[in-house]
């Protein structure tokens, strides 16, 4: 259960913004809050009160938790000391990304150049009550001609499910309490300390029996992957992040004998789990927030490949695919990855294949790891000899199953040194408590320079 206990670092009052030490469910955190609603709106003082909440957490190394209200720098009020102090505010929590988490809590409106403080965070909760927006109504109207509420603009819906700026959405500012002891309960205080390891009851070698039915035989056939998730790894602690954007992949927090991990996985139930633009952003963010922060990252691939259409090539796929390789590609944590079933091309590659430095890969019998399907490599490859056929379709479903028999199954990936072991799905559990535990000191190598120039 959550409690906060304050821990003033100085005088306030009622209403101002302040800055103090509270626990989490025993956990010291840095803490602001800021209420830009008040006379003066969110000034140079604000400003200055979240600073003093960075500048704490940088000193204790402990996450830093910010609630925020504003509509905006008042022009008279604050003027350009605001804009100043909210600059230095920006710039320290940039400095602070990857070395102590950093949560952001909305619970009314938060309007204007501030909002950008939320794209700055590691995860934002946002109530039900909240709306946030670089440019409000009024702008959009006079520049685009569209009108448009508050609400359609940037309501806590619409960062869920579109912008992927919310995390999670709480139904009030309780909720909201309750959302971020959830995602602190995962996350270590700082990129040099451990995650909590609370004492686990789940056994490490119970069978994942209900992973192993979930998954029907059929290829074609869909299935709720988060049922595989909830079965494999602790009971009960199965924490799905940004869940209303991009469902065609699940990114969540769990425990593996009480160890937090981080968890991608392909949904099948959705669009087949093929990969688009808004998956790979949500997966590359992602991959790098549990990297950054040192946490192991467990893939469970099932995916036909890249989502095919013009507008997603225009948009920038081949952009924007790649920041999930280059966030798997750069990441130095213990890599796990558990291919279910399909795992086709570019899309094999993505999720965490070996050559993009995985640390293991576990196949079930179901794995087929391919250039492309059966069905797509037949049409090309058997063009003409399906064309000549009596009976096309016949002989299509023959020349798929040879396809499949010859190149898709994973015994073919193992003995290329692409998968590591086939195992039995109901013994998934076993193996990965045992894979993270032995790459528990896993200390890579990282080249000398500046820093990297990723596809953003």
């Amino acid at each position: 259960m959550l409690a906060l206990e304050p821990t003033p670092l100085g005088a306030h009052r009622p209403g101002a913004a302040r800055a103090d030490l509270r626990e989490i469910d025993g956990r010291t955190v840095a803490y602001a809050e800021v209420d830009g609603l008040r006379p003066g709106g969110s000034g140079a003082a604000e400003a200055d009160t979240v600073g003093r909440a960075l500048e704490l957490a940088e000193q204790l190394g402990c996450p830093v938790v910010v609630k925020i209200v504003s509509v905006a720098i008042d022009p008279q009020a604050a003027g350009l000391d605001g804009l100043v102090a909210w600059g230095r505010v920006a710039r320290r929590a940039v400095r602070l990304s990857g070395v102590v988490p950093l949560l952001v809590v909305v619970n009314g409106p938060v309007h204007g150049g501030l909002a950008l403080i939320l794209g700055l965070a590691d995860h934002v909760v946002m109530t039900r009550s909240a709306t946030a927006y670089l440019n409000g109504p009024g702008p959009v109207r006079r520049v685009t001609g569209v009108s448009v509420t508050p609400e359609e603009l940037g309501s806590a819906t619409i960062h869920a499910t579109r912008s992927n700026v919310a995390t999670m959405i709480a139904e009030d500012d309780d909720d909201a309490d309750l959302a971020v002891a959830e995602l602190l309960a995962h996350l270590p205080d700082n990129y040099l300390a451990p995650a909590l390891v609370p004492p686990s009851t789940d056994p490490a070698d119970r069978r994942s029996s209900v992973a192993a039915r979930t998954v029907p035989d059929g290829a074609k056939q869909s299935y709720d992957v988060r049922h595989v998730l909830a079965d494999v790894f602790d009971h009960d602690s199965l924490l799905e992040v940004n869940a209303d954007h991009a469902p065609n992949l699940v990114c969540a927090y769990a425990r593996l004998g009480g160890i937090s991990v981080a968890i991608v996985a392909n949904q099948p139930f959705v669009r087949a789990g093929t990969l688009d633009i808004a998956a790979s952003c949500k997966g590359a963010r992602h991959v790098r927030c549990a990297d950054a922060l040192g946490l192991p990252l467990i893939t469970f691939v099932d995916t036909p490949g890249y989502e095919p259409g013009r507008d997603l090539e225009w948009r920038g796929m081949i952009r924007h695919g790649a920041k999930l390789v280059h966030a798997y590609a750069s990441a130095t944590v213990p890599r796990i990855a558990v291919i279910i079933r399909k795992a086709y091309g570019g899309a094999y590659i993505v999720m965490d294949s070996r050559t993009m430095g995985n640390d293991l890969v576990l196949a079930w019998p179901t794995a087929q790891i391919a250039v492309m399907g059966a069905a797509g490599a037949v049409a090309i490859l058997n063009r003409r000899e399906l064309a000549a056929a009596d009976d096309p379709e016949l002989a299509r479903v023959a020349l798929e199953s040879a396809y499949e028999e010859r190149y898709c199954t994973p015994e073919i990936a193992a003995e290329h040194g692409l998968v590591d072991a086939v195992i039995d799905p109901a013994d998934t559990r076993r193996h990965l408590v045992a894979g993270v535990r032995r790459l528990a000191n896993k200390r890579p190598h990282i080249p000398p320079r500046a820093h990297d120039n990723g596809p953003l």
